[in-house]
């Protein structure tokens, strides 16, 4: 005899396919009820858009009629998701783009302006991650990981903003729970997702009377090729595997939420229930968040480089 529902638990209520599903149906629902911004014939540009949740998030708001403007450093898949776009019959342009380069970045973004005649939603999406214990870490591999993930956000964000106050428009921040509490093993990327929080809550608190909303997404545990790129100490590709907790959640779901919470106009947005369990940990009991934090990734840190 099947489980009456009131008597399962947290865990086994989660792993339900149709709970999630309903959970999934009434998130997207209420996003419709309480919408407060309506994407068509919007600009959205995204960085590290060729992959992952990049790619997701501008499938999702291209369905919502969007045109969207995809950069990354992928030439070669920009190429191939660019004729996907135009296969399924939805607005797209691509562009290059090295987010370390301040130069690359400004052209990008007045390329995106002078054909699209502005910005309405910057995604700093781009991102690369590390994992090797501090000491072991070479100091490039900071210097990198911070470039990309905070230096790129910044270069794109200053380009652009003039545009985005201009249309009343949306930032977008791909964050993590690691910019709001400690990772072991992470040292640099945790730092630049702290500079990242630090910086974009306080742009919010500079720009949100001139009606320009900022989003500061945490994703936590999403497969996507991120983790596949991850540098280790000496900065080359690491063979470390990746440790995470609970399930991984897909890219076109976190894409989903993502959206959803841009019609809502959220501030933040925590996604994945070990996510949310983790962000309230960090809040709330920070002492047994990190015991339990640095037991579950100490293995990771004594594998191979």
């Amino acid at each position: 005899m099947a489980k009456n529902a009131a008597y399962l638990s947290v865990r086994e209520i989660l792993q339900e396919s149709r709970v999630k599903q309903i959970l999934d149906f009434l998130r997207c629902h209420q996003g419709v009820i309480l919408k407060k911004r309506d994407f068509k014939n919007k600009v959205v540009v995204i960085t590290g858009g060729a992959s992952g949740i990049g790619l997701a998030t501008a499938r999702r708001f291209a369905e919502a009629g969007a045109g969207c403007v995809l950069l990354d450093m992928d030439e070669q898949n920009l190429a191939s998701q660019e004729k996907a776009f135009k296969a399924d019959g939805f607005e797209i342009m691509t562009r290059v783009c090295n987010v370390t380069n301040e130069t690359d970045c400004s052209n990008a973004i007045k390329a995106v302006i002078r054909e699209k005649g502005g910005i309405d939603v910057l995604f700093n999406n781009a991102g690369i991650t590390h994992r090797s214990r501090f000491a072991d870490t070479r100091v490039e591999v900071f210097r990198r990981v911070m470039e990309v993930n905070f230096f790129g956000s910044l270069y794109c964000t200053k380009a652009a903003m003039d545009s985005i106050i201009a249309r009343r428009g949306m930032i977008i921040v791909n964050e993590s729970i690691a910019g709001v509490g400690p990772l072991v093993g992470r040292t640099g990327y945790s730092a630049s997702k702290h500079a990242l929080h630090g910086m974009f809550s306080s742009l919010r608190a500079e720009i949100r009377h001139l009606g320009v909303n900022v989003m500061i997404v945490c994703p936590g545990f999403i497969r996507t090729n991120l983790q596949d790129r991850a540098l280790g100490a000496d900065g080359s590709v690491t063979k470390r595997p990746q440790t995470f907790v609970g399930r991984q959640d897909t890219a076109q779901s976190a894409a989903e939420a993502i959206f959803c919470g841009a019609c809502r106009e959220k501030d933040m947005l925590v996604l994945t229930f070990m996510g949310k369990l983790g962000y309230w940990a960090s809040r709330l009991v920070p002492g047994f968040y990190e015991r339990q934090m640095t037991r579950r990734f100490k293995a990771e840190l004594h594998s191979g480089q």
